[in-house]
Parts: structure tokens; sequence; C-alpha cells
């Protein structure tokens, strides 16, 4: 099969195809940075209920592709967007060897913690959190570095758990699933009986009243199974497809190719799954320019 591997170390290496594309999509727009809106009234969320939720994805730490200065960068303009709430849907450790540096978690966990809002920052772990930590990879449990260095720096990390919030006495559940592909297949380790740490079920029995929720899942595939329980799904992890042409990306890492691969869409709930910010298997994007999501919903959403 064509994988998003091959694809991309592919474009790596098609100078045929223009010196000037192959610089951009390494040196250009790797550096770019937008801010997507997304104006939304689910029908499980009341109407008169508004909710500003920044979304940060895919960081993927590391020198000189996204340093601790172009972090702190990304850290300035969320901050600017004056969010009612922050939350972060995984994969900060780097996602590919073309580094110089791969930065500490302390490092840039310390810059996220500058991140502000009045209902705080909320993180859930992706896969290269996940796969980067080898002494949890051996040992099929417990918390990978990143968390750990997440929560040391106050930002609390959910794994299959919720949390009742309210925002100006309007109550509602933020629920976090554990990764979906949090260890590597289980031909490498053969103690291993499944691949994700995700228990959507176990998650969800832990909102206890009928107020609206919103789950954070890195991954977006989970999207074909929640329930019309949940009133939006914020996930990453696609990168878009990282390269981008007329809509249309050659590879996908999702099973259900263009439907959960960007953008806002509907299953049993509606579904946000945000571009990301930084590469991985290669630092090179296309048609696909590092974002932070801005997601608006209820009242203000229809104002």
């Amino acid at each position: 099969m064509f994988s998003r591997r091959h694809f991309l170390k592919l474009v790596g290496g098609l100078g045929a195809l223009g010196v000037s594309t192959t610089a951009y999509g390494f040196g250009i727009e790797p550096e770019r940075l937008r801010v997507t809106r997304y104006n939304l009234a689910p029908r499980q969320w009341p109407a008169d209920f508004p909710l500003k939720i920044a979304v940060i994805a895919d960081l993927h730490a590391c020198d000189p592709w996204m340093s601790l200065k172009r972090i702190e960068g990304i850290v300035e303009r969320t901050n600017a967007l004056k969010p009612d709430i922050v939350v972060m849907l995984g994969d900060y450790v780097a996602g590919h060897r073309k580094v110089t540096r791969f930065i500490p978690a302390e490092e840039w966990a310390a810059v996220l913690a500058t991140l502000k809002a009045p209902l705080g920052v909320h993180a859930v772990l992706g896969n290269h959190d996940w796969w980067e930590d080898k002494g949890v990879q051996r040992a099929g449990h417990g918390m990978p570095i990143a968390g750990r260095a997440l929560e040391r720096a106050g930002i609390p990390v959910y794994e299959n758990d919720a949390r009742r919030l309210s925002m100006n006495g309007r109550p509602f559940w933020l629920a976090g699933l554990g990764d979906q592909l949090a260890y590597f297949p289980a031909r490498h380790f053969r103690s291993l009986r499944r691949v994700g740490v995700d228990d959507l079920g176990a998650t969800l029995a832990k909102v206890t009243d009928s107020a609206p929720l919103i789950l954070l899942a890195h991954e977006p595939d989970v999207a074909m199974r929640a329930p019309s329980r949940v009133a939006l799904q914020l996930s990453g992890h696609t990168h878009g497809g990282q390269v981008r042409l007329f809509g249309w990306s050659p590879v996908v890492a999702t099973r259900y190719r263009s439907r959960l691969l960007y953008g806002h869409t509907r299953t049993n709930c509606d579904v946000i799954v945000s571009g990301g910010l930084g590469c991985s298997i290669m630092p090179f994007r296309l048609g696909m320019p590092p974002e932070i999501v801005l997601v608006t919903l209820g009242g203000a959403a229809v104002a």
C-alpha cells in the first residue's frame, strides 16, 4: 500500500517537480501560522450558551522546525484570541528525525503553561507522545514523559476522564479519550493485547448529568462510535494530510479517508479535525499551513 510515510519521503526527493515548490514546502509553509475559525450551533449545545474554544494540535516540538521561540509565538497568538478555554490535542513531541535537537518535554511544557483562559488549559496525549517514550512502550503501561511534564506544568491530562466545568453559571462536560494508537503494533511487543489505551465507554460513564459534552480525542476515528450524547468532538492527528492540493490529499491518517481528514463534519455529533501545527515524517507542508483553531459555540455562533 502507498502509505503516508512513503508519499512524504517521495515528496522530499522530487526536485524534478520544481525547486521552488520543494523549497516552499520545506522552508516557508511550515513556518506560516493561521487562525481557522468555526462558528457552530450543535443541536446538543444550548443556543444561548456561547463558548469560545482555542484548539492547539500536533506541535511536534523540535529544532529547527518547531523551536521554543516558535511555540512562544503560537502561545502569544492563542492568548490574543481571548478564548474561554484552551484545549490541546496531543503529539507535543517530534514526529520525525530530521531535527537538530529534540526539545526536552519540560522545556516545551513550560512554554505551554503560559497559555491563558478563564476556564484553563486542558490536554490529551497523542500517539507520538506514547511512541517516543521507550520505557512506557517496553512496560506496556504508565504515563508517558510528555504527560508527566504537562501535569508538572499545571496542565491536566485527560486519560479516559471527564470533568464538569461551568461558564457564567452554565455547566458543561469536557471529556478526554486515551490515545487510540498508544502502543506500536503488537507484533513488536508480543505481550501487548491491544494498541490503544482508549476506553470510550468508561470515559462517558464519568458524565453524570445532562449538561452538554465536548470530547477531546487525538485521532478522529472514534467519531464513528461517539454517541449523539456528544455535542462536539475535537481531534488532530491527520495534519489535514500535511499535503493538500485543491481540497485533496494523496494519503490520509484515518480509516475514514476524506470524511475525517480535515475540517468540520457531522457523524452522530459535530466533529472538527485540526490541521495541526507541526510536521510528521518529514518537515514538509504544502497547501496545508499550520493552524490554531478557534471554535465558537452557541449564541455567538449564530449572532
